[in-house]
């Protein structure tokens, strides 16, 4: 299913693995296109069916336009993930790291995925980052997920800092799904990942996505 294009005319893609109609989890492997070792999950949930009762979504890169060319920020200079629009926050100007954008989902690719999972209303919506090589801790049913998906893949659990975190992707979504009880995390994986990480990770989105 196209959802958009970039700013550059590339497509932003979703592929649906699983029945129609079953519980909708969402998995995005790129956000920022230089931390890309995503690719490699999405590659492994392709290779397997869904679990009975899950209708999976997986979306392999966002952001094409920086992907390729290993930059974490979108063809306008944008870190999108700085560019979703609850909490959004003005920081930087064009060719600083966390650059945000003219505005609240000023981006191209930001107004695919918030239109896609406005539209799916997924149960679970899974990001993933690098190289800190954690998962934050939450409350409830979220930070039960969080715990599952740490558990399987033997992951830790620790906070991230460091960051100006407004407009962030996870937090919007949290926040669109709210009424669902909806989750949305952000995996940071580390510097390099390994096939039998990859197959880990894939396999714990398939278990947390049918639990």
């Amino acid at each position: 299913v196209g959802l958009g294009r970039s700013v550059n005319g590339a497509p932003v893609i979703a592929e649906r693995i699983g029945e129609p109609g079953g519980r909708p989890v969402l998995v995005i492997g790129v956000i920022h296109g230089n931390e890309d070792d995503g690719v490699a999950i999405v590659d492994r949930l392709r290779d397997d069916p869904a679990p009975d009762g899950v209708e999976l979504w997986l979306v392999e890169s966002m952001n094409p336009d920086g992907q390729g060319a290993q930059l974490r920020q979108n063809a306008n200079g944008v870190d999108l993930n700085r560019n979703f629009p609850y909490r959004w926050g003005s920081i930087g100007v064009p060719g600083d790291p966390q650059y945000a954008g003219v505005g609240p989902a000023s981006e191209p690719e930001t107004q695919a995925i918030v239109n896609f999972i406005g539209q799916l209303r997924p149960e679970i919506v899974i990001w993933y980052h690098q190289d800190l090589f954690i998962i934050s801790p939450a409350e409830g049913r979220e930070g039960r997920v969080r715990s599952r998906y740490a558990e399987l893949t033997n992951w830790p659990m620790g906070g991230i800092t460091g960051g100006t975190y407004t407009g962030v992707a996870a937090t919007w979504a949290r926040h669109e799904l709210a009424p669902d009880d909806g989750v949305a995390f952000i995996v940071e994986l580390g510097p390099t990942l390994s096939a039998e990480e990859a197959e880990r990770h894939a396999d714990a989105v398939r278990i947390v996505g049918a639990e």
